[in-house]
């Protein structure tokens, strides 16, 4: 596909004046063979209803099955919102936030207080991703574990984990082809297709997509592009995926805005106005390949293996802020830049599923065992010399030239984790009404991290951990149930810097009690009350000159949460939550009741979807409208709790028409995001490093399937 041709966005829609955003990733109500994890998805195409989930469990479960809350986000949400981002895939789930995005290059969320940009906590079909992108276009759904996860996925917070479902290719030919134009000056295009290899249950998928837009604020551009091909064999018994997903991408390197220590509020200035420099971006690449095998042995036992190699690899400059004069609005920056960074991780998985009964009582019994080996490395750490004279009033740009001063006390940091984990679960069936669920893991785990030319190491230990994790679920009903649960979890804890001492894990206990409706055709619903605690949290603090790590804080959340996905009639859909947060530190050197760092007390989303039906245009045709809001409360935007992000609430609305023409589904549909133009800010690194949301955007997206 021409990329001038796609990036020009116009031309392409204008061959597709009939369109449809209906992707050929999801199951549709044609026949076709799934794997096991697919056969979790809604029961239709459209459904903003979820049953169950692969997550929970580790192997398929109904919601009302798993005693801990599950939030599944179905494919058609994701379509109906325009999702391209994983901020933007999470918007409708109960006390998601984001957290430090590093200037808006990586994946970083926050689950029930918890979360970082590199926590371990995101997933890709069950298998731990280290990706900066992990919600690409070969996305199907999103599934949330709400609270610990270490007992089954190893190391990770206490708050939850997101694993992100792959589009699988299918034994039914599809072709879906669309074109996209945004209000922010650019737009892109997708193929994909899917279908037989031959007769033998051989089948393909190739998936090809790029974007490219103007960024919203005065400079910057960027651009992805992801190509994945996947094929997959389904034998009588035994399935088969292997799949390779390339992007590449540009992205600028924003820090945002920065917070008027007069005021507490970020500076008085235009919301598109940048304090960096024109050379401030992030350039890399990301390769995974996955290998995953399901075998069943009998009509009571499989078996499944799964292989993983990962690599992302970037570059970056910034002109990076780290004094600001409130009296002269003067901002001190420093040329700084990251040259020939990179992460890699290789990770194989082994599980046993059996369905047994042992006199009265079924048990549904899960072994595994797997290993991961994480890499980090950061090549040339190149620092400038700090420089004043950027007015932010009156901005003159190209006073700062891009730095080449490679520090070598900096340089050459790296971080290795090895981790080994044997688990069982077993899920004890007693007699209609009650359930029991047991499970309990041993991980032993290998830390190293440095830096510096000559290499000095500042961490190196070797950890083993026992993780539990109990649940009991009491069905009131075939379609309701009440669950209680306690689960603990685990993360290693390293420093690239120095240190007192060793550096023991966190860990992670949780508490939760709930309710689960899953009405048919209608309401599938979670009521969750949580208590979570962290300890061993590493802080900072200053010994004579030098700054120095160790573990000592400890930290509390605790809350209450609702989600609800479905339809309340036969053409009205919703997905929509609320969550209240109290997350604090209650152990720490400077910070103890302090509120944790973007947080936020009260969250809440609602989005409902009309399906008109017919409009009496054309045979078969189909409009679909719907709008939301989604409100995050305030939160600290630093450790010291020394400002506050504002609270905000941002509406999203869209409208699709969809008719077939010849043979073909063809569709148009336009999302304008923040509606009312909303200035919000969604998450902070510190006073200096204040994320500015999106302004209002409009998307135009036309496409065919056949």
């Amino acid at each position: 596909m021409n990329a001038n041709f796609i990036r020009r966005g116009w031309p392409l829609i204008a061959l597709l004046p009939l369109g449809s955003h209906a992707s050929s990733s999801s199951a549709q109500e044609d026949t076709m063979v799934v794997t096991q994890s697919d056969r979790a998805a809604a029961d239709t195409d459209s459904s903003y209803q979820p049953h169950k989930s692969v997550t929970g469990t580790r192997t398929e479960a109904r919601l009302l099955d798993v005693p801990q809350a599950v939030n599944v986000v179905p494919p058609q949400v994701l379509r109906d919102q325009a999702a391209r981002t994983l901020d933007d895939a999470l918007y409708s789930i109960s006390g998601i936030t984001q957290a430090n995005t590093l200037g808006g290059t990586k994946d970083a969320v926050i689950k029930r207080g918890f979360g970082d940009n590199r926590d371990g906590s995101l997933f890709r079909d069950g298998i731990r991703s280290i990706q900066a992108r992990n919600f690409t276009p070969t996305s199907d759904r999103v599934e949330v574990l709400k609270g610990p996860a270490s007992m089954l996925y190893g190391m990770g917070e206490p708050g939850g984990i997101i694993n992100i479902i792959s589009k699988k290719p299918e034994l039914v030919q599809k072709t879906h082809i669309e074109g996209w134009q945004s209000s922010f000056n650019g737009g892109g295009g997708q193929v994909d297709v899917t279908g037989p290899l031959g007769d033998n249950g051989l089948a393909y998928r190739m998936l090809v997509d790029h974007g490219e837009t103007d960024y919203w604020r005065n400079f910057g551009r960027k651009r992805q592009t992801t190509v994945a091909p996947s094929v997959m064999w389904y034998g009588d018994d035994t399935t088969v995926r292997l799949a390779y997903e390339h992007q590449e991408y540009l992205t600028p390197f924003d820090r945002g805005t920065i917070i008027n220590p007069n005021t507490g509020k970020p500076v008085n200035t235009p919301r598109d106005r940048r304090f960096d420099e024109h050379y401030n971006a992030t350039r890399g690449d990301q390769d995974t390949v996955t290998l995953q095998m399901e075998r069943t042995l009998n009509d009571r036992w499989k078996s499944n293996l799964a292989y993983s190699y990962a690599r992302n690899r970037y570059s970056d400059n910034q002109a990076r802020a780290t004094k600001f004069n409130a009296a002269t609005g003067i901002l001190t920056r420093q040329a700084d830049a990251t040259a020939d960074a990179r992460s890699q991780a290789q990770i194989v998985q082994l599980t046993l599923n059996g369905d047994v009964d042992w006199g009265r009582i079924n048990h549904q019994l899960l072994f595994g065992v797997d290993y991961e080996a994480d890499r980090t490395f950061r090549g040339d750490m190149i620092r400038g010399t700090a420089t004043s004279g950027f007015n932010i009033y009156n901005p003159v740009y190209g006073t700062l030239p891009a730095s080449t001063t490679v520090s070598a006390k900096d340089s050459d940091q790296r971080e290795n984790i090895d981790s080994t984990g044997f688990f069982v679960q077993d899920t004890l069936r007693l007699n209609e009404r009650w359930q029991l669920l047991g499970g309990l893991r041993y991980d032993s785990f290998d830390v190293m991290a440095g830096k510096g030319r000559p290499f000095v190491t500042n961490t190196d230990g070797s950890y083993h951990r026992l993780v539990p994790r109990t649940g009991v679920i009491y069905s009131l009903t075939p379609n309701s149930s009440l669950y209680a649960s306690y689960s603990e979890s685990f993360k290693p804890n390293s420093s690239i810097a120095t240190q007192i001492g060793a550096l023991p894990p966190e860990l992670g206990r949780s508490y939760e009690v709930g309710t689960k409706i899953d009405l048919p055709d209608r309401i599938t619903a979670n009521l969750a009350l949580f208590d979570i605690v962290k300890r061993n949290v590493m802080v900072d603090e200053t010994i004579g000159t030098e700054t120095v790590t160790r573990t000592s804080g400890k930290v509390h959340s605790q809350g209450i949460e609702l989600d609800m996905a479905g339809k309340l009639t036969d053409s009205l859909s919703l997905i929509g939550s609320y969550a209240f947060t109290d997350a604090r530190v209650v152990a720490d050197p400077k910070n103890n009741g302090n509120e944790m760092t973007n947080a936020a007390r009260h969250t809440a989303a609602l989005f409902l979807t009309q399906d008109f039906g017919s409009l009496g245009w054309h045979a078969g045709d189909d409009l679909r409208a719907g709008a939301g809001a989604r409100y995050v409360g305030r939160r600290a935007g630093d450790a010291a709790n020394s400002f506050y992000l504002d609270d905000y609430t941002v509406a999203d609305a869209f409208v699709a028409y969809t008719v077939p023409f010849n043979g073909y589904k063809v569709k148009w549909q336009m999302n304008v995001k923040n509606l009312f133009d909303k200035t919000y800010y969604p998450s902070s690194g510190n006073n200096l490093r204040v994320a500015v949301g999106e302004p209002r955007q409009v998307l135009l997206r036309a496409s065919v399937d056949f």
